[in-house]
């Protein structure tokens, strides 16, 4: 055999290896995905979760398996670059009428910039730009189901709507909550609306499982409007499934698919025909988001990067040190043109902390492991990130040089970042409580103290206790929501100790500049909040009318003891107000499952 004659059977290898490293990797994403169905109709909510952190880790298992095969039937070093160049069109050839192109091309791109150095991280040898279109990529069954409602028939139509979803499971009442969910629809469609010959409903085949609640997605077509809408279902304790409420607003929807909540389960063989649906109902909603909450970050990373490089190509500002009291293990800046936050682990942390730089890492990775109950922020984590050193500002290269000079590398014009995390840019608590402040808007500060405390709670019930609870380490998401995006010191509650400060020996102890009694890792003293959380007179006033009891062990320990009985309270992505047991009385649905209970 000629040498070209093995260069080309080499590369059409690699190609093989790696689409078949990819297709196992769908398939079990897929099948765990997809096993989501049974887990809601058993009410089995701990292996719901316990499936959304396992699938975490499929995909760089996956990875590592194709680099292991490559390197025992390769010297991976040593291929050529004309084999890869091959290997690469070869691979492209694979995706022609493959259901998964685009995920398939970002699995190629990991592999290969895990065996191979960064200086090939071109379009010679990775997928930076999708070389297969996604569109019009046919499913079987399809993405979407079409129902389309003549004359009075509206109800029987929603009522095969959601039988089709085949859950083992009856509705308590069906026919109630259709009627409810036509109330509620008819105050958000206008009044004045006449049918067109086209009107139809399109639903999502797959619903969308998170938590305790299965969510049916999809959006009424009628002439050239479309009216999105979200309903989730709910299960009883006696079994028995009903619809809590409807959807509308596509900014109520959006929220639904916040980064600051757990990621779905959905069975997808096409997953752009399911990210395509959804833009179409959330238009400001970045693809890479849609992706990312689909259970595909490493493609919501690649999507991200392309759209941050896009965005760099037609805008001129440069990145700065973001705004904000500096944080003692974190070193972050911003680009003012761009609504994210760029965060690097600094070389040397400040005098109080106790953590080092795996302790971090690791607390991060936590964080996309469990219910983040809408009030913590998810990051995109990235290695050996390229920026482009004209787009740096001076002050940052500076601050970045001083700070965290282990992360940093020059190649060329590009500025490399070894390990970088990325965040939805939010204002800090702090910067907004002082605007407002200064502005007289005591009722805004009288929601966001609220809104604060409430977050602490819902953190506490979900089993994390944040660790440093300074306003700085909070943020002002969009309609005034508060998410906490600080982790270095976030703890599980059950490893926690709340404790009373006891009463001092002498009273020259208490004026003592050290404690009169001992403190473990892990003790917590509620009282103590109130020290460096309360010094102005309104946010105390406030906290004081909503949150008073969070300066007492009473709650924390309570809240330990609901956590170990096995409890998994319901945290609903929507206002109280939406739930339709509000029409009928929550008696008359009986109390959620506790959790793992089966029916």
């Amino acid at each position: 055999m000629s040498s070209i004659e093995s260069s080309e059977t080499a590369s059409r290898r690699i190609a093989q290896v790696m689409i078949d490293g990819f297709n196992r990797h769908y398939s079990l994403f897929r099948a765990c995905s997809a096993s989501a169905k049974q887990r809601f109709e058993t009410a089995d909510w701990r292996g719901g979760a316990a499936a959304v952190r396992d699938r975490i880790a499929f995909y760089d298992a996956r990875v590592q398996e194709a680099i292991e095969q490559l390197q025992r039937e390769f010297l991976v070093g040593g291929i050529e670059d004309g084999v890869w160049r091959r290997a690469k069109l070869y691979y492209i050839g694979l995706l022609t009428e493959h259901k998964q192109p685009e995920l398939a091309e970002t699995f190629f791109n990991s592999v290969f910039c895990r065996v191979q150095h960064r200086t090939y991280f071109h379009n010679d040898f990775i997928f930076f730009r999708p070389a297969v279109s996604t569109e019009y990529i046919e499913s079987n069954p399809p993405a979407y189901r079409c129902y389309y409602p003549e004359g009075d028939n509206f109800r029987e139509v929603l009522r095969k709507l959601f039988l089709d979803y085949g859950w083992r499971r009856p509705f308590k009442n069906l026919d109630r909550d259709i009627e409810l969910l036509l109330r509620a629809a008819s105050r958000q469609i206008p009044r004045d609306a006449e049918a067109k010959p086209n009107l139809q409903i399109q639903v999502l085949n797959s619903a969308f499982y998170r938590n305790k609640a299965a969510y049916v997605i999809g959006k009424v077509v009628n002439g050239t409007d479309e009216f999105p809408f979200t309903v989730p279902v709910l299960q009883n304790s006696a079994g028995e499934l009903y619809v809590d409420a409807i959807l509308m607003d596509p900014h109520r929807i959006a929220v639904l698919f916040s980064l600051s909540r757990a990621y779905f389960m959905v069975d997808m063989e096409v997953p752009s025909a399911y990210v395509q649906f959804l833009y179409s109902l959330m238009p400001g909603k970045p693809r890479s988001e849609l992706y990312t909450m689909l259970g595909l970050g490493k493609q919501g990373k690649t999507i991200f990067f392309r759209d941050l490089f896009y965005h760099l190509h037609h805008s001129e500002d440069q990145f700065v040190v973001a705004p904000g009291i500096r944080g003692m293990v974190m070193m972050v800046f911003t680009l003012p043109s761009f609504p994210y936050v760029f965060k690097v682990i600094k070389d040397v942390f400040g005098p109080t902390k106790e953590v080092d730089h795996a302790t971090v890492k690791r607390k991060y990775q936590l964080v996309k492991q469990v219910d983040r109950v809408g009030r913590m922020a998810d990051t995109l984590e990235f290695s050996y990130a390229a920026l482009p050193r004209s787009r740096l500002s001076p002050e940052l290269i500076e601050e970045l040089q001083r700070q965290v000079p282990s992360q940093l590398e020059i190649d060329g014009d590009d500025l490399i970042i070894k390990h970088l995390y990325i965040e939805r840019r939010m204002e800090p608590l702090n910067l907004y409580l002082d605007r407002m402040e200064k502005a007289g808007r005591d009722d805004l500060i009288d929601a966001a103290v609220k809104e604060y405390g409430d977050a602490i709670r819902q953190l506490a019930i979900a089993n994390i206790f944040p660790g440093d609870m300074l306003w700085k380490n909070f943020g002002v998401a969009r309609f005034g929501r508060i998410v906490f995006y600080d982790y270095d010191e976030i703890e599980w509650m059950t490893d926690c100790n709340f404790r009373r400060i006891p009463p001092p020996p002498t009273p020259e102890a208490e004026m003592a500049s050290e404690p009169w009694y001992s403190v473990g890792r892990n003790d917590i003293f509620p009282e103590e909040f109130a020290t460096f959380l309360l010094s102005s007179p309104k946010i105390r006033q406030a906290f004081m009318k909503y949150h008073a009891d969070l300066l007492d062990i009473d709650f924390w320990q309570g809240v330990q003891e609901a956590i170990r009985r096995g409890e998994i309270r319901d945290f609903f992505p929507y206002p109280e107000s939406f739930r339709f047991c509000n029409a009928y009385g929550k008696d008359n649905i009986a109390e959620p499952l506790p959790s793992g209970e089966k029916t």
